[in-house]
């Protein structure tokens, strides 16, 4: 499958005038805490002695066994999965678009049905194949409000928040489609980690900021890692903020997940033009949070991600300032190269120069590994996710694309 290479199961079709408003999709299971999913059941007349039970098969058929259909329950009664399937779904959302990168990154644009008064809205997912691991990168909203001017997704306005269900959709989609669920099996040609699971880790680095929707997050981040259904270790889980500072002490204290801050500069002033709530949570107030958070060690470092914008953040004056605002926070620096977006005015530091800016990291004692860019190709990398509301016409990306090679070849 080669690097545009592009599967679309359906397109969304203008919908004419005289057309009914669709009625309200039916409540889903997934996403609810097991005392939500106990009143609901509840509310359809299940009987308080059997609700335990059914909660405890609901939540094995859901989160260890995957499945997505109510008929796939077959230690569940057939006139209680008929109950289920009158009043609950447990479905996925609609693959509109799926890419796969030339090294192997897939990337799902997902549309999810409308909420209230609301139309549908799309998000991008992203999948990232390494050796002994693969991390999905979870999005949190559609688009983003903090306008940071250095990102591609910060240019689309924000719509809304996802939901719990939403945002664990995403998880278990890409298990699906990876064949990481008991007994399935992954497309033909998906590049994965030949052993142990497939989405191994998952960070909340896709479209928005995480802590501007805090209650959703911690809800799919408390059931992604429950020992009894998906399992995740809160180890593998890494959740980043551009600096939202009361809600990384909630994080810390409510969730328990790895933090990574989004930072990229060092001093208040560059950083409010790079990332512009730091206006609202300067830098001292953001590392206070930061030196704070529960259990810091050597072994439950901060990741603090650095894009490196060549003749703005990336001089080794930088470089010394970070390490003193670093001071004292166990942590590793991820260097993250600009990935360049139609209509930036921004570009990627002379790999010469992130070199020399990582050497004087490294020692000074602190790792400081520099992200291989992936996913380019697709628009799949940092700071590259746009939903396709917003998307490029097919024309721009064939430009784009063209450009990309031009500039960094085939490979």
């Amino acid at each position: 499958m080669s690097a545009t290479d592009v599967i679309t199961p359906s397109k969304l079709k203008p919908m004419p005038v005289s057309q009914p408003v669709e009625l309200a999709p039916k409540p889903s299971l997934i996403g609810l805490t097991r005392e939500e999913m106990a009143a609901a059941l509840r509310e359809k007349g299940v009987a308080d002695k059997q609700i335990k039970m059914r909660v405890s098969q609901l939540w094995n058929w859901i989160y260890v066994r995957g499945v997505s259909d109510f008929d796939a329950m077959a230690n569940v009664s057939k006139d209680m999965r008929e109950m289920l399937k009158t009043h609950f779904t447990i479905a996925r959302p609609e693959i509109v678009e799926e890419q796969v990168s030339n090294d192997g990154t897939r990337k799902w644009l997902l549309r999810y049905p409308p909420r209230g008064a609301g139309r549908p809205v799309e998000v991008e997912t992203v999948y990232i194949p390494e050796e002994g691991r693969g991390t999905l990168c979870i999005s949190s909203q559609v688009g983003c409000s903090l306008t940071c001017s250095f990102c591609h997704t910060g240019t689309q306005r924000l719509v809304r928040n996802l939901t719990a269900e939403e945002i664990l959709s995403q998880l278990l989609l890409a298990r699906d489609r990876l064949g990481d669920f008991p007994d399935r099996e992954a497309p033909q040609g998906t590049v994965m980690p030949a052993e142990g699971r497939k989405v191994s880790n998952i960070v909340m680095m896709g479209m928005g900021e995480p802590l501007y929707n805090f209650d959703s997050v911690k809800t799919a981040l408390l059931i992604a890692s429950d020992g009894d259904g998906l399992s995740l270790s809160k180890r593998r889980i890494t959740l980043s903020t551009s600096g939202v500072v009361p809600e990384i002490y909630r994080t810390g204290d409510e969730i328990g997940v790895m933090l990574a801050i989004s930072l990229h500069a060092v001093r208040d002033d560059l950083r409010d033009m790079l990332v512009p709530i730091n206006k609202k949570y300067p830098l001292k107030e953001l590392m206070d949070a930061c030196r704070a958070y529960p259990g810091l060690s050597n072994a439950r470092r901060i990741t603090f991600e650095y894009v490196m914008l060549k003749g703005v953040n990336d001089s080794l004056e930088d470089a010394k300032g970070l390490i003193q605002l670093l001071k004292g926070v166990p942590a590793k620096i991820n260097l993250i190269p600009f990935n360049p977006w139609p209509g930036t005015n921004y570009q990627c530091s002379d790999w010469e120069q992130i070199e020399k800016f990582a050497d004087f990291i490294n020692s000074a004692g602190y790792a400081s590994p520099i992200r291989t860019p992936r996913g380019r190709d697709i628009l799949a990398a940092c700071g590259q996710l746009k939903s396709e509301s917003e998307r490029m016409r097919k024309t721009e990306r064939l430009a784009f694309e063209a450009m990309m090679i031009a500039n960094h070849g085939e490979d």
